[in-house]
């Protein structure tokens, strides 16, 4: 066993987010890649650290979609009074925003612990920022949680969530995105997200066309596939949607508090998965209700209030950007759109900006301050045909935005997490 690494600064227990901090940037230099997929490094420390969950783990994948339903799911058990534990990523504002318990926040001091027991454990084993913050949330979860909710971060089969075996796996969407690790169409990228369905467990794919490698993977290993339109409907009506399965539910629901038409499919993934686990995991109608009234994720056609208004939405690929132009067009508007927009450099952003120039005038352009962050002149040549202005960096471009828009207009923040992230840090004294 190791011990604490001298690299970490040793500040008092009184400071305990100098203390995080102070992890964090640890777990930054631990490895040599930020992203290397991979399931061995993980499984070495996660057998030393006995991490052997006896509650059921719900596991989340799909291209878009994933953060929607897992706080759905999060909202639903926890009206129905589990204790769950939520790890997601990547966060906005706070690193305590990826390990939620009992829809709370991970405290930092409960997250140093986690680190701390993670690093006594891996010994001479190099471990990822992902990698090491999936074993710290397991590890808290292991003491204090009911049932865990865990997000993919990138694919499927070889990302750190899936050391854990999950008790039903929840595919939300399957489309062009991190073609560099996952493959350049969909039927790879669809066999990379059905790598974490498990043999005889249930699992839920909520795309309408599933690509056909999934669904011989779920095939082959013997997964219990229930698919969308097959097994399992959503059906929208004028004040409420019907969700309906073979399996037997049959339920008039809300409409989610989410906002976007698409959230009917992640909803109905997730009543498909509690429908498969009712045993290990009941619920009522009444807990499904308020779940569905309740669940909130930041940054996922957020609405702000007030004039003008300010949508926030992650979207980075065309998948979501289609979905994001397709809420722009159904809000009630009579002003100019004005986007604040930047992305990384190894996202489609031509596909982005494809989905969305017919509902945006104005596109203000700006860099992002990351090493995969595209700088403003090279994202500019892609709206260079459309109406722009360039800035040099995303606080600026939302500055730029409150000075412009009247009431009537509003402002659309997307293009990556870290754009929402930016604005979110800026809104308040700005735009109140």
């Amino acid at each position: 066993m190791s011990t604490l690494p001298v690299e970490l600064p040793q500040l008092p227990a009184s400071s305990p987010q100098r203390a995080l901090s102070g992890w964090l940037a640890y777990l930054e230099r631990l490895h040599p890649k930020t992203i290397e997929l991979g399931l061995e490094r993980i499984n070495q420390v996660r057998a030393r650290l006995l991490l052997q969950p006896s509650f059921p783990i719900i596991t989340v994948g799909g291209t878009n979609g994933k953060g929607s339903t897992c706080a759905m799911l999060e909202a639903i058990l926890a009206a129905a009074g589990y204790r769950t534990g939520l790890y997601t990523s990547p966060h906005l504002l706070r690193y305590n925003e990826r390990v939620r318990i009992a829809s709370q926040e991970a405290s930092d001091a409960a997250l140093c612990e986690a680190f701390a027991a993670v690093e006594a454990a891996r010994g001479e084993v190099s471990l990822s920022y992902f990698e090491f913050g999936t074993l710290a949330a397991m590890w808290l979860f292991q003491q204090q949680a009911d049932v865990a909710i865990l997000e993919v971060g990138l694919g499927g089969r070889l990302d750190a969530v899936n050391a854990f075996n999950a008790d039903c796996a929840i595919v939300t969407s399957v489309d062009l995105d991190h073609m560099d690790y996952l493959g350049d169409d969909r039927e790879s990228i669809g066999w990379e997200k059905a790598g974490i369905f498990r043999a005889g467990k249930p699992a839920v794919c909520a795309d309408a066309d599933p690509p056909r490698r999934l669904l011989d993977h779920a095939a082959q290993i013997g997964a219990d596939l229930k698919l969308i339109g097959r097994d399992f409907i959503a059906q929208r009506e004028a004040a409420q949607w019907q969700f309906a399965s073979h399996d037997g539910w049959r339920l008039a629901l809300p409409f989610p508090a989410l906002r976007g038409g698409y959230q009917l499919d992640n909803a109905s993934a997730c009543l498909a998965a509690l429908e498969a686990l009712r045993e290990r995991l009941p619920v009522t109608p009444g807990d499904i209700r308020r779940g569905l009234l309740e669940a909130a994720v930041p940054g996922r056609f957020q609405v702000l209030p007030g004039r003008p208004v300010i949508i926030l939405d992650v979207a980075h690929n065309p998948h979501a950007a289609r979905a994001l132009a397709a809420n722009l067009r159904e809000m009630d508007q009579h002003g100019r759109t004005i986007a604040v927009f930047a992305m990384l450099a190894d996202k489609d952003v031509s596909g982005v900006v494809s989905a969305l120039q017919d509902v945006i005038d104005l596109w203000l352009v700006s860099g992002i301050d990351h090493p995969r962050g595209m700088d403003a002149a090279a994202l500019a040549a892609h709206v260079a045909d459309l109406a722009h202005e360039v800035f040099p960096d995303i606080a600026a471009a939302y500055r730029h935005a409150c000075q412009i828009a009247g009431e009537g207009d509003r402002i659309a923040a997307f293009g990556s997490f870290h754009t929402v992230a930016e604005v979110m840090q800026q809104r308040m004294p700005i735009c109140s």
